[in-house]
Order: structure tokens, then sequence, then C-alpha cells
């Protein structure tokens, strides 16, 4: 598969430059700190495995469908227990990942200082520690949530794992559209927490957190396009081209936006969220439509990646609220389509 070069205005960002990633940052810190002891680098490489700003939006994701599931703020226990096996799982996910990257890790810029492709840690170490979090969670999941809560956070986990990062990434531009899927399970996760099923508002949520995947990703693949032509990774815009990538973002933005409001128009979440969908969808919309119409994409792409992380998480706070406050919705009953069988009580 051929990777086209990009364009003089897509400029490779420095390591050093504003535009830079939490690991990234991480990675820079460590360098800059030969000083620092040993056991003191070696928890925040164990930190920067697990990618932590990525997953707190994540935990967003799954705590908001878990309070509109319950009516209300589930038991605090088993929000703090949903809290951390989730970022357990997801945590084990993103070390995973590191682990199976670590050779094109090593050749891009905004990845060569991460802890394994720089030589803080073994590869080994790092799947070992990707591992014992997953089946921490799993098991945590298992046995103080409930179990279809627990292979709902595994099937994450794998689907991240092996359909994304060992099957899509490096062989197809629909890599992140498909592959992308994984970091849409919070929303199940959560709700099958606080109710052991799963409903159609349940998938609704899904769907919004798959939908906004694509054009999230691929502001940031924008910006880093050099590093990923470099190694062969065919992201979209080096197969596709940058202005086809542009149109797809706008197409699955254009998507996005009435998808979030269809729950509303269903009853299943009330006017509270469907005035921060509207807003929220406008504005994200107003962001895609700036970069595809920019001279100079890189800076408005680098903002667009981190306006869709708030949107995301602004979006799934308006679930939140509108689960506490479910008086100002009107709430209809939706079909449980699965049901966790440890749940069924005999009548």
């Amino acid at each position: 598969m051929s990777i086209s070069g990009s364009r003089a205005t897509a400029a490779e960002v420095k390591p050093g430059s504003p535009m830079t990633t939490s690991t990234e940052r991480a990675g820079l810190a460590a360098e800059v700190a030969p000083g620092r002891s040993f056991w003191s680098q070696r928890l925040r490489d164990y930190v920067t495995l697990t990618k932590p700003r990525i997953i707190s939006l994540l935990l967003v994701t799954t705590l908001a469908p878990m309070v509109l599931a319950a009516g209300g703020w589930p038991s605090t226990g088993l929000v703090v227990l949903a809290m951390i096996g989730g970022y357990l799982m997801a945590g084990g996910a993103n070390a995973i990942n590191m682990f199976l990257d670590r050779d094109i890790d090593s050749l891009m810029a905004r990845t060569r200082l991460r802890p394994i492709p720089s030589g803080r840690m073994s590869p080994a170490h790092g799947l070992g520690f990707g591992i014992a979090l997953a089946v921490a969670s799993f098991l945590l999941f298992a046995l103080a949530v409930n179990l279809l809560a627990a292979a709902l956070a595994l099937a994450g986990l794998l689907y991240y794992v092996f359909v994304y990062t060992r099957w899509l990434k490096r062989s197809s531009p629909q890599n992140i559209v498909i592959g992308g899927a994984a970091g849409a399970f919070p929303p199940l996760v959560g709700w099958a927490a606080a109710t052991g099923g799963i409903s159609l508002t349940a998938l609704y949520l899904f769907l919004i957190v798959f939908f906004w995947t694509p054009p999230h990703f691929w502001a940031l693949a924008l910006v880093k396009q050099k590093d990923y032509g470099k190694v062969g990774v065919p992201m979209a815009p080096n197969v596709w081209g940058e202005q086809h990538t542009l149109r797809q973002m706008i197409l699955y933005t254009g998507i996005l936006l009435p998808l979030t409001l269809v729950p509303v128009t269903l009853g299943e979440l009330g006017v509270v969220y469907g005035v921060a969908a509207l807003l929220l969808g406008l504005w994200f919309l107003y962001a895609v439509v700036k970069v595809a119409r920019a001279s100079d994409f890189t800076r408005p792409a680098w903002s667009l990646y981190r306006t869709s992380l708030l949107y995301l998480a602004l979006l799934f706070a308006a679930v939140l609220v509108d689960g506490l406050v479910p008086e100002l919705s009107d709430p209809v009953e939706t079909p449980v389509l699965l049901v966790n069988p440890d749940l069924v009580t005999e009548p």
C-alpha cells in the first residue's frame, strides 16, 4: 500500500512544541530529569503506560451511563469499583498496545520517548504490566460488580489489542473507523455495571462514541501524518489524502450531530441533554469545518483534536446531569437487549 507525502502546510510538529500529547510530554520530562530515582521514574512510567488523560475521558463515558441507567446516583461503592475496574482495563489495553507498537514507536517523534522504546522499561515488563492490569480488572468486575460488565470490559480490551492494533492499524486506512469501536465500549460497561443488562439507550451511547472517534483521531493524524508516513502506518491522510480525509471528517460529524439527538426524540433523554447536545454538536461541526476551510490546517487541526476531547466530555456530562435530574426529562422504558444471567432471580 502506497503512502503519499503530506503537503508543505502540514509541517511536522517537534516534540518540544505546544502541539504534543500527554505521553510525549511525559517522555520529555523523563529525558530532562536523569537524576530522578529509579523507583520514582518507574512509577511515572507505569502511569505513562496507562495513558491516564485518555482514560479520564473513558471514565466519564462510563460514569454517565451508570447514573442514567440507575435513574440517579448509584451506590458510591459501585461507582468506585467501576471506575477502578475501568481504569485498570483501559490502562492494561494501553500498556499492551505500547508493547505491540514498540517497533514503530521507536521511529516516531511523538512516541520515541515512551517507556519501552526509550529503553527505560523492557518489552516483557511492559507486556506483563498490561496483562496484570487486565486480569485484575476482570476479576474486580466479575467478583464485585457483575459478570456482564467484566465480559464487556474485557471485550473492549481484546477488540483494541487484536482488531485495531494487530490487524487494522497497519493494514487499512479504515483502522480508526472499525478499530476505534474499542473506545466505545465504556458506555456499555457502565450501563451493565448499574443494571446488569444492556438497553437500546446504551447502544445509542456506544454509537455516539463510535461516530465521534474518526473526526477526533483524524484531527491528530493530520498533524502527525509525517510520523505515520515514516513508519508506513496507513492513516487516512497518508492514504486518502488530506482533502478526502477532511471531507470524511465532515461526513462523520454530520452523522454524529443528529445521532446525539435521537435519544431525545425517543424520550430516553430529556431537555437538559437535548439542549446541550444540539449546542455542542454545532460547536463541534463548526470546528471541523474551520479545519477543512483553512489554508494551513496544522494548528486548527490540533485545536480540533483538543476541542473534540472537551466536546465528548461535556456531552456525557450532560447525560450525567440528565440522569441526576430525571424530573426534567420524560423517560420511556427502553427494551433490555441483554441481561446478565447472574442477576436474574426466580419469581
